[in-house]
This record gives structure tokens, sequence and C-alpha cells, in this order.
């Protein structure tokens, strides 16, 4: 393991501002009002045709919805404001931002910046000149969710934390190429670690991918590191999210006391890449990307040519 390097001052946390509402015409889940889900996992992962065309539909929402998030990711613009600017997204797509209120989640957008490994909450902080920072958006729209995430880099970002940011985007794509009909959820963990540690980073344990759908998260679940018992046997028409969190030191976690926030504990970088993923017969189709995006690992795709990174603004903003 590389030794981490101090690249920035330790996240804290600002001032959460309330929860925002969504319009009483939007569908929502049935964790909206009360916080809690009440829908069971389904007891048949694959996923019906009528479905997946929804699926599509909601993925390619998240990626226009994360698009616009990122156009005012720069230094000085608070993650309050990107997480209202995905809130207003969400609802202009017709969906539901679904991160609010679930299990009393504060927000619409999980915002993570620098050591923060995931479910960061927006606040009052700024973003830093030189910060990387994880948007990951998630929006229920049609009955189903579309779950998808980036990391950024705002302003002038140091060389060591542009390769965990680029390295853990091939870590996505690895993962997702190791997907076959027949295959294991464990092939997708080896093309993961192998890749993140010939590279001299870690790959984070503590959380982990999983099935969506018309519930936010359901079996299976996608470790992102080898594990030999994880031998669960992927079919066409099974639907997951593939999510690695690779980080610089030690890809061990502790939690916030906000119960949401986790960070590594040696405060060394952390990046994420996330997609919502479907698997067919003969490839694997990505569903968060809009229709003119490539298909690298679909049936006639060329495995090299993955959809571009989301770019960002990089013109300070007073938020």
């Amino acid at each position: 393991m590389r030794r981490p390097i101090n690249t920035s001052d330790p996240i804290l946390p600002g001032r959460v501002s309330p929860m925002r509402s969504v319009p009483a015409e939007i569908p929502r889940p049935d964790y909206a009002e009360q916080g809690v889900p009440i829908r069971t996992a389904p007891t048949d992962l694959i996923k019906e045709a009528a479905t997946l065309e929804q699926m599509r539909l909601a993925g390619s929402a998240a990626r226009r919805v994360l698009r616009k998030v990122a156009t005012h990711i720069a230094p000085g613009v608070t993650t309050e404001h990107l997480d209202q600017i995905c809130h207003e997204a969400c609802i202009e797509e017709g969906g539901y931002p679904s991160p609010l209120n679930y299990n009393g989640y504060p927000k619409s957008l999980c915002t993570s910046i620098n050591e923060i490994i995931c479910h960061g909450i927006p606040d009052s902080r700024p973003l830093q000149d030189g910060d990387i920072v994880n948007c990951d958006v998630t929006i229920f729209l049609g009955g189903v969710h579309g779950d998808h995430s980036e990391t950024f880099a705002v302003g002038d970002v140091d060389e060591q934390s542009l390769e965990l940011v680029e390295v853990t985007r091939e870590c996505l794509y690895l993962g997702i190429a190791a997907v076959r009909s027949g295959g294991r959820v464990n092939d997708i963990g080896r093309a993961i670690q192998d890749r993140a540690e010939s590279a001299g980073f870690g790959v984070v344990r503590e959380f982990i991918g999983h099935g969506v759908g018309e519930v936010f998260h359901h079996l299976p679940n996608i470790p992102h590191y080898y594990e030999p018992s994880a031998q669960f046997e992927f079919r066409p028409g099974m639907t997951f999210t593939i999510e690695p969190m690779i980080t610089i030191g030690s890809p061990s976690a502790n939690l916030w006391d906000d119960g949401w926030t986790a960070a590594t504990k040696d405060l060394s970088r952390t990046a994420q890449f996330e997609h919502t993923v479907l698997v067919e017969e003969d490839g694997v189709e990505i569903l968060t990307v809009e229709e003119h995006e490539s298909q690298p690992f679909a049936q006639g795709g060329s495995s090299n040519d993955w959809p571009q990174t989301i770019s960002v603004s990089q013109t300070a903003t007073n938020d």
C-alpha cells in the first residue's frame, strides 16, 4: 500500500438546511413520507421487459441530473447548492430524488469530498480548490430507481488525486466488463481489486454495490474486492450497481456521528464511480447513460469505448 499524502485539511461538517419538499404530483417511493422503506426485495431478481424499459428511462434521467449538478461544481460552491440543483433537476425530470428521507437521509444528493468514502450529506461547506468530490444521484422515476455517480476534480488538483480518480474509473469499467450471464459476483471484485492494488491503492470493503429496480437496495450484494464465497450467479434480466470506492491509503472506514458520513480512518483520499447495469444474454448494458452514448459491453460493442466522464465547471462561484 502506498503512503497517504496530506493534500488538504480534514473535512468538517457544516450546517445542514431543512429537508426539501417535493410537489405532490410527483410519484414517490414508499419511504418518502415516513422515512422507512416498506416494500420488500423481489424474490425473482429477473426483471420483466416493461420494468427494464422504465429502468433505462430512469437511468438516463439520473445521468442528465448528474450532468446538471456537474456544471455547478467549482471552488466556492457549497454542496448545499449542488443538492438544490439535484433536487430541482429530479423534479424537472418528473422524478423523486431517491435519497431524500430514505431511512431518514436528509438530502436529495450524496456529496463525498476528499477522505469521505460515501454518503456525505450536503451542507454549507464551500468546495475548495484542489478538492475531489463524488456526487451520487439516484432518481425514482416510473416506479424504479436509476443510480449513478462520478468523482470530480475541483480546480487545480494534485497528481496523486487525479491518478486515484482515473484508476477508480478504470475499476468501474473493468468490473462491468467482468459481468456475464452464468458468471459469478466475485468476478467483479477480482477485476477491481487487481487493478486498484496494482496501482498501489486500496479497495473499501464496508460498502458494496447492490441490486436495484423497484426497490432502492436489494440482492445481489456486489463486493468490489475478491470474495471467494461470493458465488451468486448472474442471469439475463438482473440489474444492479457496480460502485467501487478506491483509496490512496487505508480502505478502512469510520462513521461520523450523523450516522451516514463514512470517512477513511487515516483521512487519505478516496474516489468512487457508479453505474447501474443490466445482464444480457450476450453482454452487459449500462442503464445510466443516454441513448447517444456508447455501450461498450453490449453485444457488438467496443470494450475500449467507455462512456465519457461528465465535464465540470471550473469557474469559482459565490454561493
